[in-house]
Protein backbone atom coordinates (compact mmCIF):
# COMPACT_ATOMS: atom_id res chain seq x y z
CA UNK A 1 0.00 0.00 0.00
CA UNK A 2 1.09 3.60 -1.00
CA UNK A 3 2.84 4.88 2.14
CA UNK A 4 0.33 7.90 3.33
CA UNK A 5 0.86 11.52 4.36
CA UNK A 6 -0.80 13.04 6.47
CA UNK A 7 -0.22 16.47 6.67
CA UNK A 8 -2.45 19.28 8.82
CA UNK A 9 -2.08 22.84 8.17
CA UNK A 10 -3.84 26.06 7.97
CA UNK A 11 -4.67 28.69 6.16
CA UNK A 12 -7.30 31.36 5.85
CA UNK A 13 -9.78 31.29 3.24
CA UNK A 14 -11.82 34.33 2.23
CA UNK A 15 -15.59 33.37 1.47
CA UNK A 16 -16.93 34.85 -1.83
CA UNK A 17 -18.90 34.53 -5.31
CA UNK A 18 -17.05 32.31 -7.66
CA UNK A 19 -15.36 35.06 -10.00
CA UNK A 20 -12.37 35.18 -12.40
CA UNK A 21 -9.52 37.57 -12.16
CA UNK A 22 -5.78 37.92 -12.68
CA UNK A 23 -4.83 38.48 -9.37
CA UNK A 24 -2.63 36.37 -7.32
CA UNK A 25 -5.20 36.11 -4.37
CA UNK A 26 -3.10 33.72 -1.55
CA UNK A 27 -5.77 31.20 -1.32
CA UNK A 28 -4.88 30.68 -5.15
CA UNK A 29 -1.11 28.62 -4.15
CA UNK A 30 -3.65 26.60 -2.00
CA UNK A 31 -6.00 25.08 -5.16
CA UNK A 32 -7.74 22.45 -3.03
CA UNK A 33 -8.33 24.80 0.22
CA UNK A 34 -7.97 23.27 3.13
CA UNK A 35 -7.79 19.74 1.44
CA UNK A 36 -4.17 20.75 -0.14
CA UNK A 37 -1.33 18.69 0.11
CA UNK A 38 1.97 20.97 0.45
CA UNK A 39 4.70 18.71 -0.67
CA UNK A 40 6.05 18.36 -4.34
CA UNK A 41 7.25 15.15 -5.22
CA UNK A 42 6.49 11.97 -7.34
CA UNK A 43 4.05 10.57 -5.18
CA UNK A 44 2.09 14.39 -5.02
CA UNK A 45 -1.33 12.72 -6.52
CA UNK A 46 -1.39 9.60 -3.58
CA UNK A 47 -2.16 11.50 -0.78
CA UNK A 48 -5.13 12.36 1.16
CA UNK A 49 -6.81 15.27 1.62
CA UNK A 50 -5.13 17.11 4.62
CA UNK A 51 -7.75 17.86 6.75
CA UNK A 52 -9.76 14.79 7.09
CA UNK A 53 -10.70 13.25 10.97
CA UNK A 54 -8.66 9.77 11.92
CA UNK A 55 -11.80 7.94 11.10
CA UNK A 56 -11.84 9.72 7.58
CA UNK A 57 -8.30 8.84 7.14
CA UNK A 58 -8.98 5.26 8.02
CA UNK A 59 -11.57 4.90 5.49
CA UNK A 60 -9.17 6.42 2.79
CA UNK A 61 -6.45 3.72 3.70
CA UNK A 62 -9.35 1.36 2.78
CA UNK A 63 -10.14 2.50 -0.23
CA UNK A 64 -6.51 2.46 -1.23
CA UNK A 65 -5.89 -1.35 -0.91
CA UNK A 66 -8.93 -1.59 -2.92
CA UNK A 67 -7.56 1.26 -5.96
CA UNK A 68 -4.50 -0.58 -5.72
CA UNK A 69 -5.77 -4.18 -5.52
CA UNK A 70 -5.67 -6.34 -8.89
CA UNK A 71 -8.62 -8.57 -9.81
CA UNK A 72 -8.34 -12.25 -10.66
CA UNK A 73 -10.88 -14.80 -11.50
CA UNK A 74 -13.16 -16.53 -9.54
CA UNK A 75 -12.88 -18.75 -7.27
CA UNK A 76 -11.00 -16.63 -5.39
CA UNK A 77 -10.20 -15.54 -1.45
CA UNK A 78 -9.33 -12.18 -2.23
CA UNK A 79 -10.56 -10.05 -5.21
CA UNK A 80 -12.26 -12.47 -7.10
CA UNK A 81 -14.42 -12.06 -10.33
CA UNK A 82 -12.19 -10.61 -12.66
CA UNK A 83 -13.61 -10.68 -16.25
CA UNK A 84 -15.16 -12.62 -18.52
CA UNK A 85 -13.73 -9.73 -20.54
CA UNK A 86 -12.11 -6.45 -19.64
CA UNK A 87 -9.46 -3.98 -20.02
CA UNK A 88 -7.37 -4.18 -16.88
CA UNK A 89 -7.59 -6.01 -14.38
CA UNK A 90 -6.98 -2.95 -11.34
CA UNK A 91 -8.03 0.84 -11.02
CA UNK A 92 -4.29 2.05 -10.55
CA UNK A 93 -3.32 0.15 -13.89
CA UNK A 94 -5.18 2.37 -15.81
CA UNK A 95 -3.98 5.44 -13.12
CA UNK A 96 -0.88 4.74 -12.62
CA UNK A 97 -0.03 6.88 -8.81
CA UNK A 98 -3.25 8.22 -9.49
CA UNK A 99 -2.16 10.33 -12.19
CA UNK A 100 -2.90 9.97 -16.23
CA UNK A 101 -2.09 7.12 -18.44
CA UNK A 102 0.31 7.68 -21.22
CA UNK A 103 -1.08 7.52 -24.97
CA UNK A 104 -0.21 4.20 -26.41
CA UNK A 105 2.04 3.95 -29.19
CA UNK A 106 0.99 0.47 -30.93
CA UNK A 107 -2.55 -2.14 -29.94
CA UNK A 108 -0.47 -4.19 -28.27
CA UNK A 109 -0.88 -2.50 -24.87
CA UNK A 110 -3.13 -0.04 -24.83
CA UNK A 111 -2.02 0.90 -21.18
CA UNK A 112 -5.41 3.40 -19.93
CA UNK A 113 -6.94 4.06 -23.20
CA UNK A 114 -10.20 2.83 -23.95
CA UNK A 115 -12.87 2.63 -26.30
CA UNK A 116 -16.23 3.69 -25.85
CA UNK A 117 -18.65 2.49 -28.75
CA UNK A 118 -22.51 2.33 -29.78
CA UNK A 119 -24.54 2.91 -32.31
CA UNK A 120 -27.04 5.76 -33.83
CA UNK A 121 -30.04 6.18 -31.77
CA UNK A 122 -33.43 7.95 -32.56
CA UNK A 123 -32.73 10.37 -29.00
CA UNK A 124 -29.26 10.56 -28.51
CA UNK A 125 -30.03 12.53 -25.16
CA UNK A 126 -31.15 9.29 -23.89
CA UNK A 127 -27.63 7.88 -23.49
CA UNK A 128 -25.59 5.85 -26.03
CA UNK A 129 -27.21 2.64 -27.24
CA UNK A 130 -24.69 -0.57 -26.93
CA UNK A 131 -23.24 -2.40 -30.28
CA UNK A 132 -24.94 -6.20 -30.54
CA UNK A 133 -21.79 -8.40 -29.57
CA UNK A 134 -20.04 -5.77 -28.24
CA UNK A 135 -21.60 -3.49 -25.71
CA UNK A 136 -20.80 0.15 -24.69
CA UNK A 137 -16.45 -0.47 -24.40
CA UNK A 138 -14.39 -2.22 -26.17
CA UNK A 139 -12.65 -4.73 -24.17
CA UNK A 140 -9.69 -6.33 -25.48
CA UNK A 141 -8.79 -8.67 -22.85
CA UNK A 142 -10.29 -11.62 -21.51
CA UNK A 143 -9.43 -14.69 -18.95
CA UNK A 144 -8.26 -18.07 -19.59
CA UNK A 145 -11.00 -19.84 -21.60
CA UNK A 146 -13.08 -17.13 -23.03
CA UNK A 147 -12.23 -14.75 -26.11
CA UNK A 148 -11.89 -11.39 -25.86
CA UNK A 149 -13.92 -8.95 -27.81
CA UNK A 150 -11.11 -8.05 -30.63
CA UNK A 151 -7.49 -6.04 -30.87
CA UNK A 152 -7.20 -2.37 -31.13
CA UNK A 153 -4.37 -1.24 -34.26
CA UNK A 154 -3.20 2.44 -34.15
CA UNK A 155 -1.26 3.99 -36.41
CA UNK A 156 -0.36 8.38 -36.51
CA UNK A 157 -0.01 10.99 -38.91
CA UNK A 158 2.04 13.82 -38.40
CA UNK A 159 1.54 17.56 -39.57
CA UNK A 160 3.90 20.03 -39.94
CA UNK A 161 2.99 23.91 -38.62
CA UNK A 162 4.74 27.31 -37.93
CA UNK A 163 4.07 29.78 -34.90
CA UNK A 164 4.22 33.17 -36.17
CA UNK A 165 7.62 33.43 -35.10
CA UNK A 166 8.50 31.42 -37.53
CA UNK A 167 9.62 28.40 -35.08
CA UNK A 168 8.13 25.00 -36.03
CA UNK A 169 5.97 22.21 -34.58
CA UNK A 170 4.19 19.51 -35.36
CA UNK A 171 0.96 17.64 -34.11
CA UNK A 172 0.90 13.91 -34.01
CA UNK A 173 -3.03 12.32 -34.98
CA UNK A 174 -4.01 8.69 -33.54
CA UNK A 175 -5.73 6.63 -35.73
CA UNK A 176 -7.48 3.72 -34.70
CA UNK A 177 -8.96 0.75 -36.15
CA UNK A 178 -11.20 -2.12 -34.24
CA UNK A 179 -11.47 -5.47 -35.33
CA UNK A 180 -13.38 -7.86 -33.39
CA UNK A 181 -13.46 -11.79 -32.82
CA UNK A 182 -16.55 -12.49 -31.48
CA UNK A 183 -18.88 -10.19 -33.12
CA UNK A 184 -20.06 -8.39 -36.74
CA UNK A 185 -18.74 -4.74 -36.68
CA UNK A 186 -21.90 -2.64 -37.83
CA UNK A 187 -20.84 0.10 -40.57
CA UNK A 188 -22.80 2.75 -38.11
CA UNK A 189 -20.24 1.83 -35.37
CA UNK A 190 -19.31 4.87 -33.50
CA UNK A 191 -16.23 4.64 -31.62
CA UNK A 192 -15.03 7.01 -28.64
CA UNK A 193 -10.83 6.94 -27.68
CA UNK A 194 -10.82 8.23 -24.26
CA UNK A 195 -7.37 7.99 -22.20
CA UNK A 196 -7.54 7.81 -18.19
CA UNK A 197 -7.71 10.81 -15.94
CA UNK A 198 -6.06 12.13 -12.58
CA UNK A 199 -8.11 11.41 -9.89
CA UNK A 200 -7.36 14.03 -7.93
CA UNK A 201 -9.50 16.33 -6.53
CA UNK A 202 -12.39 14.72 -7.50
CA UNK A 203 -14.36 15.31 -4.06
CA UNK A 204 -14.11 18.77 -4.37
CA UNK A 205 -15.56 18.63 -7.66
CA UNK A 206 -18.20 17.26 -6.85
CA UNK A 207 -18.80 19.32 -4.16
CA UNK A 208 -19.16 22.34 -6.38
CA UNK A 209 -22.60 24.14 -6.43
CA UNK A 210 -25.21 22.65 -9.58
CA UNK A 211 -25.89 26.50 -10.21
CA UNK A 212 -22.47 27.85 -10.49
CA UNK A 213 -21.75 25.21 -13.06
CA UNK A 214 -25.27 26.09 -15.06
CA UNK A 215 -24.88 29.68 -14.38
CA UNK A 216 -22.15 29.85 -17.15
CA UNK A 217 -24.28 28.11 -19.64
CA UNK A 218 -24.06 30.30 -23.24
CA UNK A 219 -25.91 27.73 -24.87
CA UNK A 220 -26.71 30.43 -28.06
CA UNK A 221 -23.35 32.52 -27.67
CA UNK A 222 -26.34 35.16 -26.37
CA UNK A 223 -22.82 37.32 -25.70
CA UNK A 224 -20.82 36.75 -29.08
CA UNK A 225 -17.76 35.89 -27.49
CA UNK A 226 -17.75 32.78 -29.71
CA UNK A 227 -18.16 30.61 -26.79
CA UNK A 228 -21.23 28.25 -25.95
CA UNK A 229 -20.88 26.40 -23.23
CA UNK A 230 -23.30 23.61 -22.04
CA UNK A 231 -24.07 21.33 -19.50
CA UNK A 232 -24.83 17.31 -19.63
CA UNK A 233 -27.56 15.68 -18.47
CA UNK A 234 -26.92 11.58 -17.85
CA UNK A 235 -28.53 9.18 -16.25
CA UNK A 236 -27.53 8.16 -12.60
CA UNK A 237 -27.59 4.23 -12.25
CA UNK A 238 -27.50 4.89 -8.35
CA UNK A 239 -30.29 7.41 -8.35
CA UNK A 240 -32.33 6.08 -11.48
CA UNK A 241 -32.70 9.59 -12.67
CA UNK A 242 -31.08 12.28 -15.15
CA UNK A 243 -28.62 14.59 -13.14
CA UNK A 244 -26.30 16.90 -13.86
CA UNK A 245 -22.83 15.40 -15.54
CA UNK A 246 -19.27 16.41 -13.74
CA UNK A 247 -17.23 13.49 -14.28
CA UNK A 248 -15.49 12.11 -17.46
CA UNK A 249 -14.30 13.13 -21.31
CA UNK A 250 -17.93 13.80 -21.92
CA UNK A 251 -19.09 14.95 -18.95
CA UNK A 252 -21.13 11.52 -18.45
CA UNK A 253 -21.13 10.68 -15.39
CA UNK A 254 -23.31 12.26 -12.68
CA UNK A 255 -21.48 11.08 -9.47
CA UNK A 256 -18.01 9.45 -7.91
CA UNK A 257 -20.15 6.76 -6.87
CA UNK A 258 -21.70 5.77 -10.62
CA UNK A 259 -18.18 6.64 -12.06
CA UNK A 260 -16.36 4.23 -9.71
CA UNK A 261 -18.89 1.79 -10.34
CA UNK A 262 -18.77 1.96 -14.04
CA UNK A 263 -15.24 1.99 -14.40
CA UNK A 264 -15.19 -1.62 -12.36
CA UNK A 265 -17.75 -2.68 -14.44
CA UNK A 266 -16.37 -2.15 -17.49
CA UNK A 267 -12.60 -1.77 -17.13
CA UNK A 268 -12.58 -4.94 -15.04
CA UNK A 269 -15.62 -6.65 -15.49
CA UNK A 270 -16.65 -6.18 -11.69
CA UNK A 271 -20.33 -6.71 -10.83
CA UNK A 272 -21.55 -4.41 -8.16
CA UNK A 273 -25.28 -3.42 -6.25
CA UNK A 274 -24.94 -0.27 -8.80
CA UNK A 275 -24.21 -2.88 -12.08
CA UNK A 276 -25.28 -6.01 -10.52
CA UNK A 277 -25.06 -7.70 -14.37
CA UNK A 278 -22.20 -8.69 -16.12
CA UNK A 279 -20.96 -6.23 -18.47
CA UNK A 280 -20.50 -9.50 -21.08
CA UNK A 281 -24.34 -10.13 -20.35
CA UNK A 282 -26.26 -11.21 -23.78
CA UNK A 283 -22.65 -11.61 -25.73
CA UNK A 284 -20.91 -15.00 -26.42
CA UNK A 285 -18.66 -14.44 -23.21
CA UNK A 286 -21.08 -13.95 -20.51
CA UNK A 287 -20.08 -16.83 -17.89
CA UNK A 288 -23.83 -17.51 -16.81
CA UNK A 289 -22.18 -17.71 -12.88
CA UNK A 290 -25.19 -16.64 -10.52
CA UNK A 291 -22.17 -14.67 -8.17
CA UNK A 292 -23.17 -11.21 -8.58
CA UNK A 293 -22.56 -8.76 -7.15
CA UNK A 294 -18.90 -9.57 -7.02
CA UNK A 295 -18.01 -6.69 -4.95
CA UNK A 296 -19.76 -6.17 -1.75
CA UNK A 297 -21.93 -2.52 -1.08
CA UNK A 298 -18.94 -1.44 1.58
CA UNK A 299 -16.30 -2.37 -0.59
CA UNK A 300 -17.71 0.38 -3.88
CA UNK A 301 -18.02 2.86 -0.81
CA UNK A 302 -14.90 2.82 0.34
CA UNK A 303 -13.14 2.85 -3.11
CA UNK A 304 -15.69 5.85 -3.95
CA UNK A 305 -14.53 7.92 -0.92
CA UNK A 306 -10.93 7.00 -1.63
CA UNK A 307 -11.35 8.94 -5.02
CA UNK A 308 -13.44 12.07 -2.93
CA UNK A 309 -10.70 12.07 -0.39
CA UNK A 310 -7.38 12.69 -2.12
CA UNK A 311 -5.65 15.94 -2.29
CA UNK A 312 -4.96 18.10 -5.02
CA UNK A 313 -1.21 19.35 -4.57
CA UNK A 314 0.16 22.91 -3.60
CA UNK A 315 0.72 25.56 -6.37
CA UNK A 316 4.08 25.68 -7.73
CA UNK A 317 5.75 29.20 -9.12
CA UNK A 318 3.26 30.93 -7.52
CA UNK A 319 5.47 33.93 -6.90
CA UNK A 320 7.59 33.78 -10.15
CA UNK A 321 8.00 36.32 -12.33
CA UNK A 322 7.67 34.40 -15.56
CA UNK A 323 4.14 32.74 -14.49
CA UNK A 324 2.50 35.66 -13.14
CA UNK A 325 3.16 37.45 -16.62
CA UNK A 326 1.49 34.11 -18.62
CA UNK A 327 -1.49 34.18 -16.17
CA UNK A 328 -1.58 37.71 -17.65
CA UNK A 329 -1.85 35.96 -21.38
CA UNK A 330 -3.66 33.27 -20.15
CA UNK A 331 -6.23 35.46 -19.10
CA UNK A 332 -5.87 38.52 -21.71
CA UNK A 333 -6.30 35.67 -24.88
CA UNK A 334 -9.39 34.58 -23.12
CA UNK A 335 -8.19 30.80 -21.45
CA UNK A 336 -10.32 31.63 -18.62
CA UNK A 337 -13.89 31.37 -20.36
CA UNK A 338 -13.91 27.82 -20.47
CA UNK A 339 -11.33 27.36 -17.75
CA UNK A 340 -13.20 28.71 -15.03
CA UNK A 341 -10.44 29.94 -12.02
CA UNK A 342 -12.55 29.94 -8.96
CA UNK A 343 -15.41 28.58 -7.10
CA UNK A 344 -16.55 27.93 -3.43
CA UNK A 345 -17.70 24.78 -2.72
CA UNK A 346 -21.33 24.30 -1.16
CA UNK A 347 -22.26 22.27 1.97
CA UNK A 348 -22.16 18.06 1.18
CA UNK A 349 -22.05 15.11 3.81
CA UNK A 350 -18.32 15.66 3.60
CA UNK A 351 -16.96 18.64 5.61
CA UNK A 352 -13.91 18.13 4.20
CA UNK A 353 -14.69 19.15 0.68
CA UNK A 354 -17.34 21.94 1.87
CA UNK A 355 -17.34 25.51 1.70
CA UNK A 356 -13.89 25.56 0.12
CA UNK A 357 -11.90 28.58 -1.90
CA UNK A 358 -10.89 25.86 -4.91
CA UNK A 359 -9.18 26.81 -7.93
CA UNK A 360 -9.59 23.89 -10.65
CA UNK A 361 -9.85 25.70 -13.84
CA UNK A 362 -12.47 24.56 -15.41
CA UNK A 363 -16.29 25.41 -16.04
CA UNK A 364 -17.43 21.82 -15.91
CA UNK A 365 -19.47 22.44 -19.28
CA UNK A 366 -19.39 20.57 -22.80
CA UNK A 367 -17.36 22.96 -25.89
CA UNK A 368 -17.33 22.02 -29.37
CA UNK A 369 -13.58 21.36 -29.76
CA UNK A 370 -13.45 21.24 -33.58
CA UNK A 371 -13.41 18.84 -36.47
CA UNK A 372 -9.73 17.63 -35.56
CA UNK A 373 -10.68 16.60 -32.26
CA UNK A 374 -14.25 15.56 -32.74
CA UNK A 375 -15.07 11.53 -32.13
CA UNK A 376 -18.34 12.16 -33.59
CA UNK A 377 -19.98 9.92 -31.08
CA UNK A 378 -22.79 11.66 -28.65
CA UNK A 379 -23.03 10.31 -25.37
CA UNK A 380 -26.13 12.15 -23.85
CA UNK A 381 -26.52 15.58 -24.58
CA UNK A 382 -22.46 15.81 -25.70
CA UNK A 383 -22.43 15.84 -29.50
CA UNK A 384 -19.66 14.55 -31.52
CA UNK A 385 -17.51 17.48 -31.33
CA UNK A 386 -17.61 18.59 -27.92
CA UNK A 387 -15.60 17.72 -24.51
CA UNK A 388 -15.81 18.72 -21.37
CA UNK A 389 -13.37 21.23 -19.94
CA UNK A 390 -10.96 19.39 -17.77
CA UNK A 391 -9.81 20.76 -14.75
CA UNK A 392 -5.82 22.01 -14.87
CA UNK A 393 -4.58 21.05 -11.43
CA UNK A 394 -1.86 19.20 -11.06
CA UNK A 395 -1.81 19.45 -15.00
CA UNK A 396 2.51 20.47 -14.47
CA UNK A 397 3.29 17.60 -12.16
CA UNK A 398 2.32 14.70 -15.23
CA UNK A 399 5.81 14.14 -16.08
CA UNK A 400 7.37 14.10 -12.47
CA UNK A 401 4.49 11.66 -11.30
CA UNK A 402 4.26 9.66 -14.41
CA UNK A 403 7.44 10.38 -16.71
CA UNK A 404 5.44 11.49 -19.61
CA UNK A 405 3.35 14.45 -21.07
CA UNK A 406 0.37 12.97 -22.84
CA UNK A 407 -2.44 15.00 -23.15
CA UNK A 408 -6.31 15.93 -24.93
CA UNK A 409 -8.89 12.82 -24.86
CA UNK A 410 -6.86 9.87 -26.25
CA UNK A 411 -3.08 11.40 -25.49
CA UNK A 412 -2.12 12.73 -28.95
CA UNK A 413 -0.82 15.93 -27.13
CA UNK A 414 3.26 15.08 -26.15
CA UNK A 415 3.33 18.80 -24.58
CA UNK A 416 1.07 21.33 -22.65
CA UNK A 417 1.75 23.60 -26.08
CA UNK A 418 0.83 21.06 -28.59
CA UNK A 419 -2.24 19.93 -26.13
CA UNK A 420 -3.06 23.62 -26.87
CA UNK A 421 -2.42 23.84 -30.87
CA UNK A 422 -4.97 21.70 -31.32
CA UNK A 423 -7.83 23.45 -30.04
CA UNK A 424 -10.03 24.26 -32.03
CA UNK A 425 -13.76 24.54 -32.51
CA UNK A 426 -15.08 27.60 -29.85
CA UNK A 427 -11.02 28.03 -28.73
CA UNK A 428 -10.00 28.49 -32.59
CA UNK A 429 -10.25 31.95 -31.90
CA UNK A 430 -7.57 31.49 -28.66
CA UNK A 431 -5.61 29.02 -30.38
CA UNK A 432 -4.51 31.54 -33.21
CA UNK A 433 -3.50 34.14 -30.80
CA UNK A 434 -1.38 31.61 -28.93
CA UNK A 435 0.43 30.95 -32.12
CA UNK A 436 1.19 34.37 -32.37
CA UNK A 437 2.93 35.06 -29.46
CA UNK A 438 6.33 35.47 -29.14
CA UNK A 439 8.63 32.65 -27.82
CA UNK A 440 9.62 33.92 -24.51
CA UNK A 441 5.42 34.83 -24.37
CA UNK A 442 4.64 31.18 -25.05
CA UNK A 443 6.88 30.41 -22.68
CA UNK A 444 5.32 32.23 -20.15
CA UNK A 445 1.95 30.98 -20.76
CA UNK A 446 3.25 27.46 -20.72
CA UNK A 447 5.20 28.25 -17.64
CA UNK A 448 1.59 29.39 -15.90
CA UNK A 449 -0.38 26.68 -16.99
CA UNK A 450 2.42 24.36 -15.81
CA UNK A 451 2.52 25.82 -12.40
CA UNK A 452 -1.34 24.66 -11.67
Amino acid sequence: MKKLTYLLFFCVLIACEKENNMNNDATEEFPGGATTYLNIFSGAFEQPSSNLSNAELAQHATGDVGFSANFITSPAINNPGLGPIFNHVSCVACHPKNGKSPQPLSGADLKGLLFRVSIPRADESEGPMPVPGLGGQFQQKAIVGTQSEGQVSITFTETSHTFADGTPYTLRKPNYTITSSTASIPANMMISPRIAQQVIGLGLIEAIKEQDILSQQDINDSNSDGISGKANRVFNPATNQYELGRFGWKANNASLLEQVAGALHQDIGITSFIFPTEASYGQSQYDGLADDPELDSQAVIDLTFYTQSLAVPKRRFFNDPAANKGKEIFFNIGCNKCHTQKYTTGTTGFGFVSNQTIYPYTDLLLHDMGNELADNRPDFLANGNEWRTPPLWGIGLTELVNGHTSFLHDGRARSILEAIMWHGGEAEAQKVQVSKLSKTERENLIKFVSSL
